[in-house]
């Protein structure tokens, strides 16, 4: 990994995941209209606006490096478009591929249906609240994830519908991903895998191959109104 005081630009993501310079200008493209946006939408930390190569795209995009074939994914929560649009940047040249973003927020909608239509990618833009979404959900996909949205605990419960068809989840984590386990799998059986971040070095990718909801919270769930 970088250290911290290398220049913030497209050049981190060769360490990352190699991709073609179609591929940069379409991230290009992406990081300008999040910085052209910013200052009345707050799409991302202002913090982290400096480092948004880093702490963002080359986040998002380590992805697409540890599930490479992986074509159809559902983004939880997309806000800025991370990290579902950096990986329907990744994937705009791969047949079949397609990325469904899911975003309440209708501004942050319009933002990304801009953002689609100037880098090309394939992706698909669904606003409204995740619960009512997925409960009707009908494409097809290989994978769930979402990127600074919920505890995990929160995460397996908004994906439950798509996990409980077998479909699996990576959720990107920070330093606290210990607590979020051991509170979720309170409710939850888990089948599950950490796998080291490539940019946080406290933070990791919690890669989710089988989700039961255990009886006991399965039975709460059914008591609420």
């Amino acid at each position: 990994m970088p250290p911290e005081g290398d220049r913030d630009g497209p050049e981190i993501l060769e360490t990352i995941v190699p991709v073609s310079r179609e591929t940069i200008g379409r991230l290009e493209t992406l990081v300008g209209l999040v910085r052209k946006w910013q200052p009345a939408e707050n799409l991302v930390a202002p913090g982290t606006l400096p480092a948004i190569w880093r702490r963002h795209v080359a986040d998002s995009a380590q992805l697409a490096a540890l599930f490479p074939t992986v074509r159809r994914w559902v983004d939880l929560g997309s806000g800025a478009g991370f990290p579902g649009l950096v990986l329907a940047c990744i994937l705009a040249k791969t047949p079949g591929a397609e990325v469904h973003l899911v975003e309440s927020n209708a501004r942050k909608c319009a933002f990304l249906r801009q953002a689609i239509r100037e880098t090309e990618s394939p992706a698909v833009v669904h606003q409204g609240r995740i619960e009512d979404i997925l409960t009707a959900w009908s494409a097809r996909v290989e994978m769930v994830t979402a990127r600074a949205l919920a505890p995990l605990g929160r995460l397996l419960d908004l994906s439950a519908p798509l996990l409980s068809g077998e479909i699996p989840a990576a959720f990107l984590k920070g330093a606290d991903f210990v607590r979020e386990i051991d509170e979720a799998t309170q409710s939850w059986d888990l089948d599950l895998v950490k796998h080291q971040s490539r940019i946080n070095e406290h933070g990791v990718i919690l890669e989710i191959r089988r989700a039961t909801r255990k009886d006991s919270a399965r039975q709460g769930a059914m008591k609420r109104p």
